[in-house]
């Protein structure tokens, strides 16, 4: 299925995970993403989506990317960073420990009543550069436990039309798509800023026990106060502003995630 979006910052794109490339085999696959494929109504028509998957595929993850406009809800749940590299993707810190999603529970089951991100959200879809055209094709990821022939949530009806399930996928992908587009001018401007600085977060869980936590960036509220006046209100200008702010209030989420271990560990 292709989406008459026209394709830009395709370089952007793809590092932040917002879209893969179908020309490229060797670009390497985002975040949970193993064989994503351009649906297609004659390759595709017995193809379906299984009902219940689950969100076991985030068992093994410490963080996720998130876009700008989800800071706001997402600093009630997890601790907001930003990646250490130049792209500086805001991220949801959902462990403490390697390979350790805190939020999923043994039966796959997310922590109850807790935003889940749009990027989590979103799999098995993404956005793939279609090959020679200026559009983006809507892909799905080919994993034997997330699709099956003949299910009952098919992508294209007996006509070979898309059913009602890729409709919303694509258009899901196409808001996805936009809002990390926002995100990517949002990232690059606090890291050409410089009031992003690497930090460690100590935990202390119990018994003397203590996990360093390192990898990641946040904003020092010092740089920020002293911020050159010109920048601050072209940020303001452009409604940046409240998202800064939601990053600095999700600090406070560090103590859920020191909560959530010691659950788990107990």
């Amino acid at each position: 299925m292709a989406d008459k979006s026209k394709k830009t910052a395709a370089k952007s794109k793809k590092k932040s995970e917002n879209s893969v490339d179908a020309k490229d085999s060797n670009t390497p696959m985002p975040l949970f993403y193993q064989k994503p494929i351009p649906l297609d109504a004659k390759e595709h028509v017995d193809l379906g989506l299984k009902k219940n998957f689950g969100l076991n595929f985030t068992r093994e993850v410490n963080a996720v990317p998130i876009n700008m406009i989800e800071m706001p809800q997402i600093c009630h749940f997890y601790p907001i960073g930003f990646s250490p590299d130049k792209m500086a993707t805001p991220v949801a810190i959902i462990g403490l420990r390697d390979n350790e999603n805190l939020f999923l529970d043994k039966k796959g089951h997310w922590e109850p009543d807790t935003y889940i991100p749009a990027y989590i959200r979103r799999y098995p879809f993404i956005f793939s550069e279609a090959p020679g055209t200026d559009q983006l094709a809507l892909c799905i990821d080919v994993h034997k436990d997330i699709i099956e022939a003949k299910g009952d949530q098919p992508f294209f009806d007996k006509d070979s039309k898309p059913t009602q399930l890729a409709q919303n996928a694509l258009e899901f992908c196409k808001s996805y798509h936009a809002a990390a587009q926002q995100t990517l001018q949002f990232s690059q401007a606090l890291n050409d800023s410089g009031i992003l600085v690497e930090r460690q977060a100590e935990i202390n869980i119990g018994d003397g026990k203590k996990i360093n936590f390192a990898g990641f960036r946040i904003i020092d509220e010092k740089k920020l106060a002293e911020l050159d006046e010109a920048i601050f209100l072209d940020w303001r200008k452009k409604g940046w502003i409240p998202f800064l702010y939601a990053h600095l209030f999700s600090g406070a989420q560090w103590q859920r995630l020191t909560q959530l271990l010691n659950k788990k560990m107990k």
